[in-house]
């Protein structure tokens, strides 16, 4: 099989605004999709005169609604338009459309023999919408009725689990060309590692459209060529990852990919998004996952599957990296060190000792920062909503604690002076403080105070606004992931950053 193509999926409303976007990112893509059902209603007639319009080959696709599309018209309709934009192809191939999808239930002999005849590839499509058990192999010779279509099929994994019997079912399909792709935030190693499942090309969408097809799991070609370098993945490249859920917003990728590039690498380090630690731990055994990143909210479940845990992990009863050494996975925790080094950059490492500390929350990364805070000598108290929580870490260090509501007011601006925010109560948010927003929402800042917080996405959150409108230096936690994905990478690879 040949390196994967990747194909860019217009979605605009004209066929200019489609042009534009081609002209902008042709050096990015080796073919495109033209979604006609996404055209308004006039624009849609006009569809044949696209693949003249600009350099790159082109699919012609118009997806009904019931298979995720934008078409709600009836099959005669879509029919005409089919036969419109095949109509009067030139003899010129490149000046036709390259490619045309047409569902798997549809036949329609006139249009497929008039597309046949022009050299048009027809890919025969089946989009799973609703999550089911997809016996890919057996569909796929069902679907090519002659020995000239490309099958395709995009399903709805019920689970990561469907994503990795996706790649253990496409081993065995090697002797035609094929799409497959797995939809939804599980499926995204599908469409980063289409040269493990064989498949023709992957789908990605451009950044002013990719709303558009963010609900089926597109990842717009920027990120696909710059971050994760999709022209130089092979099957003997080397997997790495970071599994979490829901794993919206990660920079982890950027990091540890920019590292492989720099140290001349085969390896690519991908997000694996499950609820389940159990899934994602499945996929990496049946993909060869070399090492894995873990955050929230797996860093303490993970424990369970560990044969071996460093002094750190042991200590501190929580781990944010595995790495694969035989048949067991070893578990590391460089949450601690990267907070450390961090945090000394902030405020000094003279000024942490016997300094009183706030800590709110008390889980994985919680326990990373309090150990921390113990081996640099800072007096600490535990807040979190769960009392019982906060007591079994507290007593762990000899530390104070508290539960996490409005009471507990006096006892916190005790500990003020530096307030460590651990929980993700604010991640991805661009709004304001509030109780749901903002872990401390009742605390008033009188403007002397520190405040870090562990989120890095976004720059600034809501706490960390509320602090900064009173006086207070504020930190969020970018630099830490910097630091700590940087011991990752050694434990990855052996070598330093």
């Amino acid at each position: 099989m040949n390196q994967p193509l990747i194909c860019m999926t217009l979605t605009g409303r004209t066929l200019e605004e489609d042009v534009n976007l081609v002209k902008k990112y042709e050096k990015q893509v080796d073919i495109v999709e033209l979604r006609v059902d996404c055209l308004s209603e006039d624009e849609q007639f006009y569809a044949r005169r696209f693949p003249t319009m600009i350099q790159l080959p082109c699919i012609l696709t118009i997806r009904r609604d019931i298979d995720g599309g934008k078409f709600t018209g009836g099959e005669f309709s879509r029919t005409n338009l089919f036969a419109r934009a095949l109509a009067f192809a030139n003899e010129d191939k490149s000046r036709n459309f390259a490619f045309v999808d047409f569902e798997d239930d549809y036949h329609i002999p006139s249009i497929q023999d008039t597309a046949m005849a022009f050299g048009i590839k027809i890919i025969r499509s089946t989009h799973v919408m609703n999550p089911v058990e997809v016996n890919i192999k057996g569909r796929y010779e069902k679907m090519r009725k002659t020995g000239y279509e490309i099958p395709k099929i995009a399903f709805t994994p019920r689970s990561l689990d469907d994503v990795t019997s996706l790649f253990s079912q496409s081993r065995e399909i090697t002797d035609y060309e094929h799409i497959l792709c797995a939809m939804g935030p599980e499926g995204l190693p599908s469409r980063i590692l289409a040269a493990f499942s064989n498949s023709f090309l992957t789908y990605v969408s451009p950044n002013e459209t990719i709303d558009c097809m963010k609900d089926i799991g597109h990842i717009d070609m920027l990120t696909l060529t710059n971050i994760y370098r999709f022209k130089n993945i092979s099957k003997k490249t080397k997997l790495f990852g970071i599994t979490g859920w829901p794993l919206i917003k990660t920079l982890s990728p950027k990091i540890h990919n920019a590292g492989y590039q720099k140290h001349n690498i085969d390896a690519v380090y991908i997000p694996i998004r499950t609820p389940d630690i159990s899934k994602a731990l499945n996929f990496c055994d049946r993909m060869k996952v070399k090492g894995l990143s873990v955050t929230i909210p797996h860093k303490e479940s993970v424990l369970y599957y560990l044969g071996e845990q460093s002094p750190e992990v042991v200590q501190i009863g929580a781990c944010n990296t595995i790495v694969k050494n035989g048949d067991k996975w070893c578990g590391y925790n460089t949450d601690a060190t990267g907070f450390q080094i961090a945090l000394e950059e902030f405020i000094g490492s003279e000024k942490i000792k016997r300094r009183k500390v706030a800590v709110i929350g008390a889980g994985g990364a919680a326990k990373a920062v309090v150990y921390a805070l113990k081996q640099m000598g800072a007096k600490v108290c535990i807040f979190n909503r769960t009392e019982e929580h906060a007591q079994q870490l507290a007593d762990r260090y000899g530390f104070n604690y508290c539960k996490l509501d409005t009471h507990c007011i006096e006892k916190l601006d005790e500990y003020s002076s530096l307030i460590i925010q651990t929980t993700s109560v604010g991640m991805n948010s661009e709004d304001k403080s509030s109780n749901e927003l903002d872990p401390i929402f009742f605390y008033k800042f009188r403007g002397d105070e520190m405040v870090f917080d562990l989120i890095y996405t976004p720059s600034t959150t809501p706490l960390m606004l509320r602090a900064s409108k009173k006086g207070c230096r504020t930190c969020n936690g970018y630099k830490m992931l910097e630091y700590q994905a940087y011991e990752q990478f050694k434990l990855f690879t052996g070598k330093e950053y």
